[in-house]
């Protein structure tokens, strides 16, 4: 019998100077979790959490994040957290960092506290994290028996982070729905292992069309640092919508495809996860077949928030055809997600849809 399955968090909090209060909210979690930040985001929020926590008893052990989410590092936190006796994790900065705090509280068989800082992934509802090697490349999903006990969203913190990043949160957020009517289409599974529910398709509809709806003013508003209405919606979208989305809903060719992008070298690498998903996204609609004028409207989207749309952009100006095959190779192995779009996608297939997108952005 095939199960429809839906997972979320226990508690999501989202606004302004949330952060002030998570002291209050992690009392009953832990007594002395392990933090892992970067250096950068501490240097941001560190004296607001000592505080909060502070003012509850609550003590702490920080750990620096180094930057991979690789099995090495996790390994190299949960030895430090066995040795400090900690009883719980809280995850904060972006996205490999909250992917790593959950697969170390996995690891120590603690609960997860999760703090994005900013709104640049779908990461952060999730019992799963993306696992890289130690350069950076795709290695697999790591998935868990249970999401975080709670999301907690400064509004304040993550406007203030660089715009750019709410961008690509944006452009991550934006594959939720096309990833998971693909899903419905083919009867695929889920990230979460079942067949897609009513309520997550409905929770991916809306994600889109928030995104669409309020998308560019909000991230006009956190070009200016300010948190308005627009902003509040778009990292609701972002970050909770797109969660319970993509994880409850299904992934398909777009991530993918991401994944394929990080076999390549060169600056590539220096595109955000939601940059190379935009590309991504852009070639599922045009492997499925869509109407020009339906790609222009995400094509004229993306470009509006300054993501990339042809392959100068992606810093694969000069690629050959045989490394964009090897995406294709990638993005269509044993285990990915491109099933839930069609088992008969090939490497070429990829491939030249990738270039498809390439002169059609350019016209």
């Amino acid at each position: 019998m095939t199960n429809i399955i839906f997972t979320s968090p226990s508690k999501y909090i989202q606004g302004k100077d949330a952060l002030k209060g998570i002291g209050q909210h992690v009392k009953s979690i832990g007594k002395k979790p392990l933090i892992l930040s970067d250096e950068t985001v501490w240097k941001i929020t560190g004296s607001t959490i000592e505080e909060s926590l502070k003012t509850e008893d609550v003590d702490f052990h920080y750990v620096e994040f180094n930057g991979e989410a690789s099995l090495n590092e996790v390994e190299r936190i949960v030895n430090d957290g066995t040795n400090e006796a900690v009883d719980s994790v809280i995850g904060v900065g972006g996205g490999k960092t909250l992917d790593t705090a959950k697969a170390v509280a996995d690891g120590l068989a603690v609960s997860v506290v999760i703090v994005p800082t900013t709104a640049s992934t779908d990461a952060p509802t999730s019992a799963l994290s993306v696992i890289y090697s130690d350069e950076g490349v795709f290695e697999s999903y790591k998935f868990y028996d249970k999401n975080p006990e709670l999301v907690l969203v400064d509004t304040n913190v993550v406007a203030g982070a660089p715009p750019r990043l709410f961008a690509s949160g944006i452009a991550d957020a934006m594959a939720t729905w096309v990833e998971a009517r693909a899903t419905i289409k083919s009867n695929g599974d889920a990230m979460a292992g079942g067949k897609t529910s009513i309520a997550a398709q409905a929770i991916a509809e809306a994600c889109e069309k928030t995104l669409f709806a309020y998308g560019e003013a909000a991230y006009k508003a956190v070009q200016k640092g300010l948190v308005t209405k627009h902003v509040e919606a778009v990292v609701e979208a972002n970050t909770l919508l797109s969660g319970l989305g993509f994880e409850s809903g299904g992934l398909a060719a777009a991530h993918a495809i991401h994944n394929g992008f990080t076999v390549l070298e060169g600056d590539i690498h220096h595109l955000t996860h939601g940059e190379k998903v935009a590309y991504g996204t852009l070639t599922q609609l045009m492997l499925e077949l869509h109407p020009q004028d339906e790609i222009l409207k995400y094509i004229e989207f993306y470009r509006a928030l300054g993501l990339p749309t042809t392959l100068k952009e992606m810093h694969l100006e000069e690629v050959s055809y045989e490394d964009l095959r090897r995406v294709g190779e990638a993005s269509t192995q044993e285990g990915e997600t491109m099933g839930n779009l069609s088992q008969d996608v090939t490497a070429d297939d990829v491939a030249a849809a990738i270039l498809a997108v390439d002169q059609l952005s350019k016209k």
